[in-house]
């Protein structure tokens, strides 16, 4: 895939956007990311599941990136940019998080983990 200026700026929102879920309400990569990766970058499971799993490589998931990696499933380019903004986004997503009440809090989590299912279930 050819690196563009609109597929840069869709790989930093993605890994703003997955960074900040991440910090507020404790999710990410297999839950934010990958669904990502297919619904707006339109790559493969197996290339969205490596990306995802090579953004967050060091240190929890170094042997299965490994492996993505070996198949020739992760584009390196990419993991960068998401796991760089990622950072940003799990920082400013835990100050968010922190001032929200909990029942707020689990009513967001919750309508992310709908909307994301339904996109998965009725989509292509």
């Amino acid at each position: 895939m050819k690196m563009t200026v609109t597929l840069v700026l869709t790989l930093v929102v993605i890994g703003l956007l997955a960074g900040f879920l991440s910090g507020l309400i404790g999710v990410g990569g297999g839950i934010i990311m990958v669904p990502m990766f297919l619904i707006f970058l339109g790559f493969t499971q197996h290339q969205a599941q490596g990306l995802s799993l090579a953004v967050l490589l060091p240190p929890v998931t170094f042997m299965a990136v490994y492996n993505y990696h070996q198949a020739g499933a992760i584009d390196w380019r990419f993991a960068l940019i998401v796991s760089a903004v990622f950072i940003i986004g799990g920082f400013i997503g835990s100050k968010v998080a922190l001032s929200i009440d909990q029942q707020t809090l689990k009513k967001v989590f919750g309508g992310i983990l709908l909307l994301i299912a339904a996109k998965l279930i009725l989509g292509k």
